[in-house]
């Protein structure tokens, strides 16, 4: 309907392939070694909040591949990426995994274009099964409850909060808070800060780039 239709609209569908590089490189350099020497043989349970058009968790999906790759048998119990978006049409294109020529040049290497696709023809590429059977996408309002969304090793919350005023993206940042486990980790945007919660997160300075993590 048309509610539908203007949630569309106000959500930016500008989304690009391992944005920013960095929180990628983080993930897979940093924060999922750090996971598995503190929580052996269990699996590891992502976030991605405001997943727009799919490329935030399905190149989380990927670098979680590139990171098994060169570290065989280490995350044992795999992974688990919850992908959400307000948008119900956005989450219908993302559960397909397919995307025309003009989405996969932004930000898509050559060889993980051809190790994580398939091509469909007619300009179109598919995301493998394997990296998308990672993924489960759900509608769902940041400003409803959490309560149904369980706890996370790691929440992506990028890009978003900067359309919301200050007194609600604190509470947004709470409520994230009590989803993440202690010791868990929040990524931010590049050009998004998290002032003022200093008994919930505690900055990382990973450099390049800043993460947060839950107290």
């Amino acid at each position: 309907g048309l509610r539908e239709q203007v949630v569309d609209a106000m959500t930016t569908n500008e989304t690009l392939w391992f944005r920013d590089t960095y929180p990628f490189e983080v993930l897979k350099n940093k924060v999922i070694p750090e996971f598995i020497r503190n929580n052996p043989g269990q699996r590891l349970r992502m976030w991605s909040a405001a997943c727009s058009s799919g490329q935030e968790p399905y190149s989380i999906s990927m670098a979680i591949d590139e990171f098994e790759r060169s570290n065989l048998g280490q995350l044992k119990m795999g992974a688990q990426i919850v992908a959400t978006d307000l948008s119900g049409t956005m989450l219908n294109n993302c559960k397909t995994g397919e995307y025309d020529s003009l989405a996969i040049a932004r930000g898509l290497s050559q060889e993980r274009l051809q190790r994580y696709f398939d091509p469909k023809g007619a300009g179109r590429w598919a995301v493998k099964p394997a990296i998308r059977s990672r993924v489960e996408f759900r509608s769902f309002n940041l400003l409803d409850s959490y309560a149904s969304l369980g706890k996370f090793d790691i929440v992506f919350c990028r890009n978003v909060l900067i359309y919301f005023s200050a007194q609600v993206k604190r509470d947004i940042l709470l409520r994230i808070h009590s989803t993440l486990k202690p010791g868990g980790y929040l990524f931010l945007g590049a050009s998004e800060a998290l002032n003022g919660l200093p008994d919930h997160y505690q900055m990382v300075q990973c450099s390049p780039g800043i993460i947060y993590q839950a107290k």
